[in-house]
């Protein structure tokens, strides 16, 4: 076996990763969690978000948030499971 051979050898399957948003930079705009996915690259559960101007991405999933749940970040937000507060207000 040649050097060729041994740098084209075992690259496996090529995986697709899901563009996780983890910032969340739109403050104080409501989001609506739509399914809870799988993601076996990261081992973890992602939710797909739809926007009310009909934006969608991925975040992770926090545990004790279901289908259906509104989340919102910001300074001036509710304190509830899902919601995202800076750790100055908390």
């Amino acid at each position: 076996m040649n050097h060729y051979q041994r740098a084209y050898r075992g690259r496996g399957h090529k995986s697709l990763y899901h563009k996780i948003d983890f910032r969340q930079k739109e403050k104080d705009i409501y989001r609506r969690i739509i399914t809870i996915e799988y993601d076996p690259n990261r081992n973890a559960y992602i939710c797909l978000i739809h926007y009310g101007d009909g934006e969608k991405i991925y975040i992770l999933h926090r545990i004790g948030a279901i289908i259906g749940d509104t989340i919102v970040s910001g300074t001036k937000v509710p304190i509830k499971m899902g919601n995202a507060l800076p750790l100055s207000v908390v």
